[in-house]
C-alpha cells in the first residue's frame, strides 16, 4: 500500500510538471532598445607636487608649494573637503629626512570638482618646477541611475509599440507582459593620460575649455507578450 502511495505521488507530479512545461499561450516576442549620452560632472583630478632647490641653491619646501595649492583650490571655489592628500612619500621614514636635509618630499593631491576648466586655472597659479605629474583620476554622472531607469523605460515602451503593431498586422490582439530581460552596453569614457611638466605647462597657457567624451549609455530590452 505505501508503495502504491509512493508511485501515485510520483505519477501526480510528473503531470504537474509536464503541465508547468506546456504553455499553449500564443506569445510574440519582441525587443526594445533606447540609448542617450550624459555628459559626466564629476571629475577627481590628481595632482603630484614635489620639493625641489632652485638656482640660488635655495630649497622650495613642501610647505610652501601646498600653500599655493590650498590657495588656488579655494580661488576656483572647490570646497576644502574636497581636496584630499593621497600619498606623502617621505613621512613613511621620517629618518630619512632627519639624517639628509635634502631629501625631497613629494605629496600626491586629489581633487574633487564639477568642472574640467577649473584645472587650467589650479594649474596657472602653481610653481610649474614643483608640479611632478598631474592626471584625471577618474570621472562620473551625479544622476546616473536615475538615467538608467528612464532610459530602461524607454526601451520597454518601445517593445511594447513593436509588439502593438506587430500584433495588430497579425490580427490579433496584445495581450498581458509575460517576461521582461534586458541587456546594457555603457561606454564610458577614459580617464587622461598623465601629464609630464612640459605638458602642464602647455595645458595652463590654453584658455579654450576642456571638455569629455559623453559617457554612453544604451539598453535593450526584450519582452514577451500575450496574444489574444
Amino acid at each position: 500500500m505505501k508503495r502504491l502511495s509512493i508511485l501515485l505521488l510520483v505519477s501526480a507530479l510528473t503531470l504537474a510538471s509536464c503541465s508547468e512545461q506546456f504553455d499553449s499561450r500564443r506569445k510574440i516576442f519582441v525587443t526594445g532598445s533606447a540609448e542617450e549620452e550624459v555628459t559626466p560632472d564629476i571629475i577627481y583630478f590628481g595632482i603630484a607636487l614635489k620639493e625641489y632647490t632652485d638656482i640660488t641653491g635655495k630649497k622650495v619646501v613642501i610647505t610652501d608649494l601646498e600653500k599655493q595649492l590650498f590657495e588656488a583650490v579655494n580661488k576656483v571655489g572647490i570646497p576644502k573637503k574636497d581636496l584630499r592628500i593621497n600619498d606623502v612619500s617621505s613621512y613613511s621614514n621620517p629618518s630619512q629626512k632627519q639624517k639628509n636635509p635634502d631629501f625631497i618630499i613629494r605629496k600626491q593631491y586629489r581633487i574633487r570638482m564639477n568642472d574640467l576648466n577649473k584645472i587650467n586655472t589650479i594649474i596657472s597659479e602653481l610653481d610649474p618646477k614643483s608640479i611632478e605629474y598631474t592626471q584625471v583620476e577618474s570621472y562620473d554622472y551625479s544622476r546616473l541611475a536615475e538615467r538608467k531607469k528612464e532610459i530602461k523605460i524607454k526601451a520597454l515602451r518601445e517593445a511594447k509599440a513593436k509588439a502593438e503593431y506587430l500584433a495588430e498586422a497579425g490580427e490579433s490582439e496584445l495581450g498581458k507582459l509575460l517576461e521582461v530581460r534586458e541587456s546594457s552596453a555603457e561606454n564610458s569614457p577614459q580617464a587622461m593620460p598623465m601629464m609630464d611638466e612640459m605638458a602642464v605647462q602647455q595645458s595652463s597657457a590654453q584658455s579654450s575649455n576642456i571638455g569629455f567624451k559623453k559617457i554612453k549609455l544604451n539598453y535593450v530590452v526584450s519582452a514577451v507578450y500575450e496574444l489574444k
